[in-house]
């Protein structure tokens, strides 16, 4: 065995561990403390992640409404390293066109099928030149998913550097929409490193783009001391103020982040002071998010979230608020 596949085959089992459902008799009581907002979770998925455990959208609305959750973005994987199990666009839009007030439908894509020429990317509305024939493709897959409903992209999860030409591509595709991108980002998919000087050349270059970071890397990045190590798991330390997500979201306001998953979990309980604090103070550019994979899974945010007395406008604009305005649902409060 490779020492990729070796590591991988780790993380993903660490990762199955951190997520198995509570033990009989355990199961989560979220009930005595609700948030006073019911929360839009900005991270789940649908179908098979691991073999045997599907989702299906009855599960995640049985989920849903025992945990104060109104509406869940439905996120498909389509890239080969996303996950064990495709799951498609196709399952996605089907659940949000039978549910359309619990779900909102996001499409994943893999620019690496529409793609000419890896080398000398140039961003199309300056040049038309470099990638036109790739960034074109995908603009027009796009706008067949837009007439079908999605209202953004992700999970995005190719094993490329963040910023690869490849990458830029499909960036540049979703600012046609001026739609939102939620992306993973560690060692292995969308890969960057620490400071994280890949994301921000994206940042600047797509500014229409609302980039909304997740996993081990992303949440990392809250540190001012995050290392290459750190982008491979959920560090323990305490927090050291200065780090790179502070840094990019007061620079970039397209910057947001996906509390779900260990990782946006880990990073506020690490250091549970700073972590509050990086709530309020970040609280327009953060959302809700659970990454529910599979049935009876534990989700730690929700009882973190009834624990930490947040403000009622930080509440409302992590909780709802800013999905609300970013993926324009058109709901009023």
């Amino acid at each position: 065995m490779t020492r990729m596949n070796r590591r991988t085959l780790l993380k993903a089992a660490a990762a199955a561990a951190a997520i198995l459902p509570a033990a009989k008799g355990a199961a989560q009581d979220t009930t005595a403390r609700k948030p006073k907002y019911k929360y839009i979770d900005d991270h789940v998925h649908l179908g098979a992640f691991y073999w045997g455990k599907p989702t299906t959208p009855e599960n995640l609305i049985e989920f849903m409404d025992r945990n104060n959750i109104e509406r869940a973005t439905i996120l498909p994987l389509v890239s080969p390293e996303a996950a064990p199990i495709v799951q498609p666009n196709d399952a996605a839009l089907d659940a949000c066109k039978r549910y359309p007030d619990r779900f909102i439908p996001f499409v994943a894509i893999d620019p690496r099928g529409a793609q000419t020429s890896p080398t000398n990317y140039q961003p199309m509305p300056d040049t038309r030149r470099g990638h036109i024939d790739g960034v074109k493709g995908l603009v027009q897959i796009l706008r067949q998913y837009q007439e079908l409903g999605a209202k953004g992209v992700g999970e995005y999860k190719t094993g490329l550097p963040f910023d690869h030409s490849i990458n830029m591509m499909a960036y540049e595709a979703c600012q046609e929409f001026e739609w939102p991108l939620l992306f993973h980002l560690d060692d292995i998919r969308c890969m960057d490193v620490p400071t994280l000087p890949h994301l921000e050349r994206a940042l600047k270059a797509f500014p229409k783009v609302n980039f909304i970071g997740h996993a081990a890397g992303f949440w990392a990045s809250i540190s001012g001391d995050a290392n290459a190590k750190d982008f491979q798991s959920y560090p323990k330390r305490k927090t050291v103020p200065g780090g790179a997500l502070d840094r990019l979201m007061e620079k970039y306001p397209n910057l947001y982040g996906d509390l779900s998953e260990p990782g946006g979990l880990n990073a506020i309980e690490r250091d549970i002071d700073f972590g509050r604090e990086f709530l309020i103070r970040r609280a327009d550019q953060l959302l809700f998010g659970t990454d529910y994979l599979v049935p009876g899974q534990e989700i730690g945010q929700l009882k973190l979230y009834a624990t930490l007395d947040l403000p009622d406008q930080v509440q409302y604009k992590i909780f709802r608020g800013n999905a609300i305005r970013i993926m324009k649902l058109g709901l009023t409060s």
